[in-house]
């Protein structure tokens, strides 16, 4: 597994060497975008429109634009100054319960592993973590960028999520028609938790998988291998308008699936009394 990050953890005094490693993979499928006549892979090319040239990377500054046609310029040393100080630390700022976190909030995982002579305080303060059920969080400079992360405890080791500031969560009050006073029936409210109820099951990840990169890679093979390709009929949709009814049959059909999953119980042969021979 590849390194991505070295430097520290911090809380208190104590400073803890780590690395980081990417917890999680795209397993996107990747297409290039060809030339339609001739299937010759398209170029990207950085131009200036002004100077009608191609411009090279040593030719590029990063820019803000404060005003419409308006930059300020922006060196590499003066960025790569700023994020120096805090580039190699993983700072932790407080000691929460992760519940008060929401989803919302998650970005990106990274695995946390000790580096050089740092095991024993790692596994320390992973001991720490676990007894006390709490979640650490912290402060990291990833990609010249400030994160806000929480570090926990994730099976036999220590993981860093990366999560959004608030202010980089926009308000949900800004999603247009949201209903606010609308009265519910009972009955229909019941039947909705009846529902819930009888689709809720042990959260097991492995039994969930991307369909649709499956059956398009299988499109893919197909094209490669010459074979026939075979579309698969749309089921149609049932018309079913009414919610309480809506709500009746998928309770009917969830009932009916888990009786067609559950194990046949095997008749019992009848037991026959021997004859008294005398």
């Amino acid at each position: 597994m590849h390194t991505m990050w070295k430097g520290s953890i911090s809380f208190g005094l104590v400073h803890i060497p780590i690395k980081l490693f990417a917890a999680t993979e795209d397993k996107d499928i990747k297409m290039r975008t060809l030339h339609k006549e001739c299937h010759t892979p398209i170029k990207y090319e950085k131009v200036c429109p002004s100077c009608e040239k191609e411009i090279k990377p040593d030719d590029l500054v990063k820019g803000y634009e404060y005003e419409p046609g308006k930059f300020v310029i922006l060196e590499k040393e003066e960025l790569d100054a700023l994020a120096q100080e805090k580039s190699k630390s993983v700072e932790i700022i407080d000691f929460i319960d992760l519940k008060e976190v929401d989803p919302i909030y998650f970005n990106k995982s990274y695995f946390i592993g000790p580096n050089d002579n740092g095991e024993k305080a790692y596994m320390l303060l992973k001991k720490a973590m676990e007894d006390t059920g709490k979640i650490g969080l912290a402060k990291i400079m990833i990609r010249s960028k400030q994160q806000l992360a929480a570090v926990r405890v994730y099976k036999n080791a220590l993981v860093l999520e990366t999560i959004h500031y608030p202010d980089e969560v926009r308000k949900v009050e800004n999603v247009p028609g949201i209903p606010e006073n609308i009265e519910l029936d009972q009955k229909e409210v019941n039947t909705a938790v009846q529902l819930i109820e009888q689709l809720t099951t042990e959260f097991e990840p492995e039994k969930y998988t991307d369909d649709y990169r499956t059956a398009l890679m299988d499109l893919i093979q197909h094209k490669i291998t010459g074979d026939e390709i075979k579309v698969s009929k749309e089921v149609p949709e049932t018309n079913v308008v009414d919610l309480m009814e809506a709500l009746q049959a998928s309770i009917d059909q969830t009932k009916t699936k888990t009786k067609q999953t559950q194990p046949k119980k095997e008749k019992k042969a009848p037991i026959r009394k021997k004859k008294a021979t005398g």
